[in-house]
C-alpha cells in the first residue's frame, strides 16, 4: 500500500475511545487513525464542524450509533473529504416523538444526579448477552468517563438531528453498513433502509451481536471493517 489512508472513528452515545480498543491496530496498518471529540456541543451542525476542523484534509470515517448520525451530518458538510463511510448499528431516520420524550426524561434525571440509573438500565438493550460482566463493566466505565454534563448535550443533539434519509443517494464513497443481527436499540432493519439508499454499499449483520459491535462482536467487525478499508 503506498498511500495512508487516515481514519476518523466517532464514538456513541456515552462512549468514548475505548468503543474501538480492538477496531484500532487493525486500522492502523492503512494509515493514522484519530477519535472524533464529540462531548462538547449540543447540536449536530457544531459537532461535525468541530470534527471536520481538526480531521485531516480526505480521510475515511467510521461512526456507531450517534456516531453514525454525526458521520451523516459530515457527509452533508463536506463529502469531497470523505474517501470512504462506515456506518455501524445506526439509523438515518429523526427521532420520534416517543423517542425525543425518553430524552428528554432522561436529560432532567442526568440534570438531578441520576445519570448513573440511567447507564445500567441502557445495558439490557446495548448487548445481546447482557449478562458479560466484563462488557457491562466497560460500558459503565466509558458513561462514566464521558460525564453526565456531556450526555446531556449529546441528548439534545440527537434530539435536533437532521432526516438523512434524502441525503443518501447522493453519497458516493465505498460504504460499509454493519449492526448486529440482536441490536434492540436500532433494529436492523434501519441499517437495511440505510444500505438500500446508498449505491453500492455493502450490507454485514453480526450474528449474536447487540447494539455495540465494535465490542461485543470485536473480530467480525473489525474484519468487515478491514475488507471495507480495501474496497474499490
Amino acid at each position: 500500500m503506498t498511500t495512508a489512508q487516515p481514519t476518523v472513528l466517532i464514538p456513541g452515545l456515552f462512549c468514548t475511545s475505548h468503543m474501538y480498543a480492538d477496531q484500532i491496530p487493525a486500522l492502523w496498518q492503512f494509515g493514522p487513525v484519530t477519535i472524533a471529540e464529540h462531548r462538547r456541543h449540543n447540536t449536530m451542525l457544531a459537532i461535525a464542524t468541530d470534527i471536520l476542523a481538526s480531521a485531516p484534509p480526505h480521510f475515511s470515517m467510521v461512526g456507531l450509533s450517534m456516531g453514525g448520525y454525526i458521520a451523516l451530518e459530515i457527509m452533508r458538510l463536506a463529502p469531497e473529504r470523505i474517501t470512504r463511510l462506515a456506518l455501524l448499528d445506526t439509523s438515518a431516520r429523526p427521532d420520534t416523538p416517543e423517542q425525543t420524550k425518553v430524552r428528554d426524561e432522561q436529560i432532567a434525571l442526568a440534570r438531578s444526579g441520576g445519570y448513573g440509573k440511567i447507564v445500567y438500565a441502557a445495558l439490557p438493550m446495548l448487548l445481546y448477552r447482557p449478562d458479560n460482566a466484563a462488557l457491562r463493566e466497560s460500558i459503565v466505565k466509558m458513561a462514566q468517563d464521558t460525564g453526565a454534563d456531556a450526555f446531556v448535550k449529546q441528548q439534545q443533539a440527537i434530539i435536533g438531528r437532521a432526516d438523512s434519509r434524502p441525503h443518501l443517494a447522493a453519497i458516493r464513497c465505498p460504504t460499509l453498513v454493519l449492526v448486529g443481527a440482536q441490536d434492540k436499540l436500532i433494529p436492523p432493519d434501519r441499517s437495511q433502509e440505510i444500505a438500500a439508499g446508498i449505491a453500492g454499499a455493502r450490507y454485514v449483520t453480526v450474528p449474536e451481536c447487540g447494539h455495540i459491535s465494535t465490542m461485543e462482536q470485536a473480530a467480525a467487525t473489525t474484519e468487515a471493517l478491514v475488507s471495507w478499508m480495501r474496497m474499490e
